[in-house]
């Protein structure tokens, strides 16, 4: 169960009824029968004072999951809810919606997260999180990953995870591991979350009808549509999101926004569906001048308009775009040559000169972008045209590490000593596995790094490794 996309209003909760969800036909023990699941959301825990209450059919099309969306709710407040399907009675969860537009709001706090291969440790970091002070959760991707299996973890079993997801079957199995973690069952039911993906939810380094590095980089787009429009339907069952995110077919929109007051507006962007393939394979050098060629994209010439719009139309204090893959220039050799990756912005440099450009020219005050992805915290400060050092600031970008992926992780390590070397506007590393939380107000952004020393095994405590903050009217962080 889970809840998520909240509104001054309302929220959408989320659950899947499944009694035996890891069986090998990906039906989660439940027969053709549709089958009548009842809600309700009340103020208190014990739900003696019941703000609304209704139902939703649960079929075996969409894996017998829900996703009804409650309407009516006064605007910033918390709430409980639970479900109930015959004589099962779901663990209670909480939720909360969002201030109304315009709505003075003093303070906000959020977490956000990303990368969380099953495989690869327990997601202990989930068990930190549930317990913090926080209004929401931004996951920015790869909530699944679509690969076999890999050792990683004290007393793995192969199970479900040592085969490759390519069907609807095999993704909702993926699904249903991950979902029966139960630190990220606990981070679901504490708070409302919002979710995008990012490449592991379909195939590794996909890019529109363009497999990724996937056993089926030889298919023909015919084929791997397929495999997206089963990945997108896996997604939309298990994930508390809104019927506007119904998939059809190989389309879905993720990309939407959301308005907390006058304090925050939080874009959420789709950096895999509307991208031309990566410019000259994946890790390029200076001489990729695809890169620069100014007809590709990475959002798209209709998501990229609906973005550029939004820094016109937010009256919020902060603007805040959540990001999959790095949006600062990354150069991975500190000598004279350049080493990027094309699958970040790097390889998309006229969309990036776009959004950058225009978050000047616009006067956006307080842009801040966050992203996924790169299984490490890093801090840089984002720049209208790399092209051109003297190029203003635009953006500190906070890019948070994964819960899991890549092992128990490290303070530093040799990637982070050369991109450090190399980046002039990167001013922070870190390789530990964790989340990030931020708290801000009118007057102050800040940035926390919190990581576990350990992922192999269940148990880890947290810490805070760093904090940045960012001031009202800069376009620069700065470390505590």
């Amino acid at each position: 169960m889970a809840s998520g996309d909240p509104s001054p209003d309302g929220i959408v909760l989320w659950t899947r009824l499944a009694p035996d969800p890891l069986l090998p036909d990906g039906h989660g023990g439940m027969n053709w029968d549709p089958v009548t699941v009842e809600y309700e959301v009340a103020h208190d825990e014990r739900f003696t004072r019941v703000a609304a209450r209704g139902s939703a059919v649960a079929t075996r099309e969409l894996a017998h999951s829900v996703h009804p969306e409650v309407y009516g709710l006064e605007p910033d407040r918390w709430y409980f809810y639970r479900f109930r399907a015959g004589s099962a009675i779901s663990p209670v969860g909480r939720t909360r919606t969002a201030p109304a537009p315009g709505q003075p709001t003093p303070r906000m706090r959020f977490a956000f997260a990303s990368c969380q291969s099953w495989s690869s440790g327990y997601c202990t970091a989930y068990e930190h999180m549930s317990r913090e002070d926080l209004d929401l959760v931004v996951h920015l991707g790869d909530y699944i990953y679509e690969g076999g299996w890999r050792r990683g973890r004290e007393g793995m079993s192969m199970g479900v995870d040592s085969v490759e997801a390519v069907d609807l079957r095999s993704y909702r199995l993926k699904y249903a591991q991950y979902k029966a973690e139960q630190p990220l069952r606990d981070a679901h039911a504490a708070f409302p979350w919002i979710v995008t993906m990012d490449d592991h939810e379909v195939d590794n380094n996909w890019a529109v009808y363009s497999p990724g590095l996937g056993i089926d980089i030889y298919l023909i787009p015919a084929l791997f549509r397929r495999r997206r429009a089963a990945a997108f339907q896996a997604l939309y069952e298990h994930q508390p999101l809104r019927i506007a995110q119904l998939p059809s077919g190989a389309s879905m929109r993720l990309h939407r926004r959301y308005r907390f007051g006058d304090l925050a507006d939080i874009t959420m962007l789709d950096t895999r569906q509307y991208r031309d393939p990566q410019a000259c394979g994946d890790d390029v050098s200076a001489t990729c001048t695809e890169r620069f060629d100014p007809d590709r994209t990475i959002l798209g010439a209709q998501q990229r308009d609906w973005l550029l719009d939004g820094f016109t139309d937010s009256p919020a204090r902060w603007q805040i775009i959540g990001n999959q893959v790095a949006m600062g220039q990354a150069d991975n050799d500190p000598g004279p040559d350049v080493v990027l990756s094309s699958d970040a912005w790097d390889g998309y440099v006229a969309d990036r000169n776009a959004v950058l450009g225009a978050a000047v020219d616009r006067n956006v005050r307080n842009l801040v972008v966050l992203t996924g992805d790169r299984h490490q915290n890093i801090v840089s400060d984002l720049r209208s045209d790399y092209a051109d050092p003297r190029s203003p600031l635009v953006a500190p970008e906070f890019t948070v590490t994964s819960i899991t992926t890549g092992g128990d992780g490290a303070d530093m390590n040799d990637t982070g000593r050369r991109l450090l070397a190399a980046n002039e506007d990167m001013k922070f590393f870190n390789a530990q596995r964790g989340y990030a939380r931020v708290e801000l107000d009118h007057r102050l952004w800040r940035t926390d790094f919190r990581v576990v020393p350990y992922i192999g095994r269940p148990g880890a405590q947290i810490d805070t490794r760093a904090g940045f903050v960012v001031e009202d009217g800069s376009p620069s962080a700065t470390q505590l």
